[in-house]
């Protein structure tokens, strides 16, 4: 168990009346004659077939034929079988149930380049899209149960490709559009791949970066893939096999509009999304037509409060499970989904203000990473817009520190605002913890367990810990979101999430709660640093270093000692204006010393340009230790950025230690 600190402060944000008795959640307990939250959570703890069939009913969850039991544990509940007997599509919740509704004519898709073009899609021209690509996959042999890659920059197109396979009963497969060759074919030959939708180029900070010519290098060493689409956006020669690849306009020309949509079961899996291991080759995770969206309702409807009135902007990639979650999340509701092509902070150091301001976006997702990288900008390039559009801020990817979540607290949520952390991840098909509307919130805090899941905080025992302790963060049931194993990987998936604690999810993270009920993920447990018998988050070094203000980002992990076992090496990123010098250095290791003692002395700080990130923004700290010490870092295939890799092992000295 780790020895760690749960960050400390008072409750910045109540939720007002109005807020309560409007919220999806109020009305839903209401419908259950339940009196608050707190009941609703014990219910559906003790009870979780109730709660899953009750959400199902109250949001209309729909089938073509309907299941005979919600939650089938005769196999373990490793092994959850659900929705048994029924069939149905994500398209049906997605797309077809607002077909004849006013929803039709309401703007689905609201897009905008890089370069400020915009293009906007109804929902009936949305499906129109959907249809015409589906029967065009259909006449290429694509069918039910066939993997489709889906390697796209996120235009309005990615969006109907994404269902347009799972409406010919395919299964995609997102791959994030910033890959080089060897992650694609990896992926694209694991799950043997028929056919791949992609782009001639993208755009990404102003250049003009080739997509059709990388995956045709992956494609030379990846046999089972036998059609590619092209959506052309540039009047550029690529690279063309005519036996195998076609364009988008001439493979949906003269295609109905009004395709049906397959029936399938539904357990029936329609969507594998890669997630990196830290050895070994990446894990498909597994979700089914019934699991991920209900998943997603539950999380982000009923509880976060998610509506049909929402414009929702997530920067973000269909490669991370956030791009295919909003696709399903706008398409349920009936809410408009706006599309960014690139970055948060380009062209301008603004972007993403600007576009809450020119959207009218009301619902915003953020990942911490980002805040910290805007408040090296400065809080500028965020006040000279206007915010009041914004209603919910959702974040997700790593840690929040005090710092940041007061900043953007401050100067984006103008305090009035919420911030409702999340945490899950790919394999959980939403959340573990999370925040409620109708609760209170703390700075870095999650006030609320997601129902129906039986999250714990365990000690190395698998024993539920005291308030104020940190330990490991788990399942005690199994949950409709969870991935149906990893594909074609039964043992690496019970060996990976089932094998450390008897009939428990173990998530990986270490997290605490507090004595009011708040929560909180003080990083991963697999990042772990023990220094003479001491055992910490590196959420907590990482913390004390970014207080200072000197430092806009920064990595802490363990290397081999052979006095102490394992010492500290930080790797900063300098905030803006200051210099990286042996005095910024000693000021660092006198930051850590102060805040955890004289045990967690740095052995080395390395200042670096950048840090090593997955696409979700998350810091590879199992990289950067490697890196440092001149050893195999694994699986790169979710780097986005390798060039650190280089700068790293340079100043280190390439010698490790």
């Amino acid at each position: 168990m780790a020895e760690g600190k749960i960050p400390t402060g008072e409750i910045l944000w109540r939720p007002s009346p109005e807020i309560k008795e409007k919220s999806n959640l109020t009305a839903f307990l209401r419908s259950e004659n339940l009196p608050d939250f707190a009941a609703l959570l014990d219910r559906s703890n003790a009870d979780p077939e109730w709660f899953w069939n009750a959400l199902i009913r109250h949001y209309d969850i729909r089938f073509y034929k309907p299941y005979e039991r919600v939650l089938d544990t005769s196999d373990g509940i490793e092994w959850a079988r659900w929705c048994v007997g029924g069939t149905t599509n994500v398209v049906l919740n997605a797309l077809d149930r607002h077909r004849d509704t006013s929803i039709w004519q309401k703007d689905a898709v609201v897009w905008e380049a890089e370069d400020g073009k915009q293009r906007k899609w109804t929902f009936a021209e949305y499906d129109a899209e959907v249809s015409r690509l589906a029967a065009g996959l259909k006449k290429l042999g694509i069918g039910k149960g066939d993997a489709v890659g889906l390697f796209m920059p996120m235009v309005p197109e990615v969006a109907a490709a994404f269902l347009a396979v799972a409406k010919i009963g395919g299964i995609v497969v997102p791959l994030f559009s910033g890959f080089g060759k060897q992650a694609i074919a990896v992926r694209l030959n694991d799950c043997e791949a028929k056919a791949v939708i992609t782009v001639d180029a993208a755009i990404r900070r102003g250049k003009r970066v080739p997509m059709k010519a990388t995956l045709d290098e992956a494609l030379d060493d990846t046999p089972s893939v036998h059609s590619v689409v092209v959506l052309k956006q540039f009047d550029e020669t690529v690279p063309w096999n005519a036996a195998r690849d076609h364009w988008w306009s001439e493979l949906t020309a003269d295609m109905p509009t009004d395709l049906p949509t397959e029936v399938m079961d539904a357990e029936a899996p329609f969507m594998v999304v890669y997630t990196s291991g830290t050895t070994g080759k990446p894990k498909g995770t597994v979700h089914s037509h019934c699991g991920f969206l209900t998943k997603v309702i539950a999380d982000f409807v009923l509880c976060q409060d998610f509506k049909q009135s929402d414009r929702i902007l997530w920067i973000s990639d269909m490669g991370w499970v956030v791009g295919p979650l909003e696709v399903l999340l706008a398409g349920f509701a009936g809410a408009t989904m706006v599309l960014v092509e690139g970055t948060p902070d380009y062209p301008d150091k603004g972007r993403i203000w600007r576009l809450v301001q020119d959207h009218k976006a009301s619902f915003l997702g953020i990942a911490p990473t980002i805040v910290r990288i805007f408040m090296a900008h400065g809080a500028e390039f965020a006040e000279q817009y206007d915010l009041s559009s914004l209603r919910i801020t959702v974040s997700t990817g790593e840690p929040w520190t005090p710092d940041s979540w007061r900043w953007f607290f401050h100067h984006i949520c103008k305090e009035k605002v919420p911030i409702l952390n999340i945490c899950g991840g790919t394999e959980i098909g939403g959340a573990i913890i999370g925040s409620i509307v109708t609760l209170p919130l703390k700075p870095c805090s999650f006030n609320a367990p997601m129902p129906a899941m039986g999250a714990d905080v365990v000690d190395d025992a698998g024993k539920a810990i005291m308030p104020g302790q940190v330990g490991e963060l788990v399942l005690r049931l199994p949950s409709i979101g969870l991935s149906r194993g990893l594909w074609k990987d039964a043992d690496r998936y019970i060996e990976t999430y089932w094998s450390t604690f008897p009939n428990l999810w173990r998530q990986g993270d270490w997290a605490a709660i507090d004595e009011d009920g708040m929560w909180y993920i003080l990083g991963r447990s697999d990042d772990t640093l023990k220094v003479a018998g001491k055992r910490t988050g590196p959420a907590e070094i990482e913390g004390v270093i970014l207080e200072t203000g000197l430092v806009a980002e920064a990595a802490a992990v363990g290397v081999p000692d052979e006095i102490k076992g394992s010492v500290v090496v930080c790797v900063c990123v300098p905030a803006v204006g200051e210099t990286a010098d042996e005095a910024l250095k000693k000021k660092v290791s006198d930051a850590v010393v102060g805040g955890h003692g004289k045990a967690f002395l740095p052995k080395d700080i390395v200042f670096v340009a950048d840090l090593p990130k997955t696409r979700s923004m998350k810091i590879m700290r199992r990289v950067v230790r490697a890196a440092y010490l001149g050893i195999d870092p694994g699986d790169l295939s979710s780097l986005v950025n390798p060039d650190t890799l280089v700068e790293l092992r340079a100043k280190a000295g390439g010698e490790g230690v």
